[in-house]
């Protein structure tokens, strides 16, 4: 076109600026720009937007938002590319005050926005803010609109409002697959297995073809409960119904079938596929673990290795397990010494796995060393130590680990209760049984307070056999 001597105007330089966009060439892109800028173009609305949104999604945050400010009328297309900018770039401060600049000036926000938006509420931190924007939408009357509807759901699901998601699901007028499918997603992340399958059977009798998305959505749910019949039934619908077998919903196919103990058909999903990435691969040496083959997992973590894929925190996370497994110590540490040149060894779970590996090899003082280099540790890496020192015969460091636990602020659960106990059962740790059986007397405001009684009554008939008989027994039995 320029080679003709034929001269651009505004309505050519978006579709151009798109291209550059989705092939992420930057360097062209502010090319163009400068070629904007000469002919006086830069001022018009959907050139800018072209612009801004080139910049945003490439990254060059900054840069987007010069230009935006530069722009003396702004339509709510710019004000939805630039707040999708900063929210692509994880500056959610940034997005939720432009909003608020948005909501002062005379654009108004439409569905995007608010969509937009209501993605960086979707935590149990923001959730609270969250329903204040819910209430805004209701005010502009967009609160049954698909976009903002949708994203509604899925606000309420990981902010783990259930309650309040299934409220909003259920007063939707109209329903597509997304938000069926986010709703069941909602309940298999938050663990609501029994309601996911419910609403599974539920969409399937409203007439609503379930897709892959919703069978990779909803197949956890089964995995949990680890019915072998259901599973085939499952299968069985998605064959005869001619879903698209992409490669999520064969990851999530496979371990279904190994948490339902059918190695030979999970291995079967993974031999006719076509398509294979870390996440599948991964899933293989998991569930071979899971049942025991801890040398067919070692093969599969060679066989992607020399496929030059790179593997990821949970790889290496299902992988130790097998080594220690095997007593595989010298291949154990070979990989410790990968996820340190990859700097993963202090992200809790792949420190939890170091840490078991060294624990099951006998090297204790490693598996301590590792612990205390973990920076955010959860209740299972917890677990994890204390259960290491108790089986070693160590009752003293794991009721000091114990104790420490309860000072950092994380909650015990019956894993904890369990290890803490066991480390108890023998005559010289007596008076550290007695401690816990105490404290967690006191504690009935627990989530798991009839669980732990449980444990409690185990240890009390230990407690028992060497002639200790505590005072709260009849607390205990009650």
């Amino acid at each position: 076109m320029l080679g003709c001597g034929v001269l651009p105007d505004k309505y050519t330089f978006p579709p151009v600026i798109k291209c550059c966009t989705c092939l992420n060439n930057v360097r062209s892109g502010k090319v163009i720009q400068d070629m904007i800028l000469e002919m006086g173009f830069n001022l018009d609305m959907y050139v800018a937007s072209s612009l801004i949104k080139l910049y945003a999604d490439n990254g060059c945050i900054e840069d987007a938002r010069r230009f935006f400010d530069k722009m003396i009328d702004k339509d709510c297309v710019s004000w939805n590319v630039m707040i999708n900018g900063y929210v692509q770039c994880g500056e959610s401060d940034s997005a939720i005050k432009l909003f608020k600049y948005m909501m002062r000036s005379e654009a108004k926000p439409d569905s995007v926005t608010f969509a937009c938006v209501l993605s960086i509420s979707c935590s149990e931190a923001m959730v609270q803010y969250g329903r204040q924007l819910h209430g805004l939408v209701v005010r502009s009357g967009l609160d049954f609109d698909p976009l903002v509807g949708n994203t509604l759901v899925s606000m309420y699901s990981k902010g783990r409002q259930l309650g309040d998601a299934r409220k909003f699901f259920d007063m939707m007028p109209q329903t597509d697959m997304v938000v069926w499918n986010r709703m069941i997603g909602g309940y298999v992340q938050n663990g609501f297995m029994d309601d996911a399958s419910m609403l599974f059977n539920e969409m399937v009798s409203a007439g609503v073809k379930p897709d892959s998305i919703t069978f990779t959505s909803f197949l956890p749910s089964l995995a949990e409960s680890s019915s072998l019949r259901r599973a085939k039934e499952i299968h069985g619908y998605i064959v005869r119904h001619g879903v698209i077998l992409d490669i999520y919903l064969k990851n999530a196919l496979i371990v279904l079938y190994f948490k339902c103990r059918d190695v030979v058909m999970a291995c079967r999903i993974f031999n006719l596929s076509t398509q294979f990435d870390i996440v599948i691969y991964t899933a293989m040496i998991s569930g071979y673990v899971l049942n025991g083959m801890n040398n067919d997992a070692l093969e599969i973590f060679r066989w992607l290795l020399q496929k030059k894929m790179i593997p990821n925190a949970l790889t290496y996370t299902s992988i130790l397990p097998a080594c220690a497994g095997l007593a595989a110590i010298k291949l154990g540490r070979e990989l410790h010494g990968y996820i340190i040149k990859n700097e993963l060894e202090e992200k809790c779970p792949v420190g939890s796995a170091i840490m078991n590996f060294y624990a099951k090899c006998g090297r204790l003082d490693l598996a301590h060393l590792i612990f205390g280099r973990i920076s955010q540790k959860d209740a299972i890496c917890w677990n994890s130590i204390i259960a290491s020192f108790s089986q070693d015969g160590k009752p003293e460091q794991a009721i000091y680990l114990f104790r420490q636990m309860g000072i950092e602020g994380v909650e015990y659960d019956c894993v904890t209760v369990s290890a803490a106990l066991s480390a108890c059962a023998n005559i010289p740790a007596l008076h550290y049984g007695k401690e816990i059986h105490g404290f967690m007397i006191k504690d009935g405001s627990h989530p798991e307070f009839p669980q732990i009684c449980s444990l409690l009554k185990s240890l009390l008939l230990e407690l028992r056999k060497v002639g200790y008989v505590p005072q709260a027994v009849e607390m205990i039995e009650s």
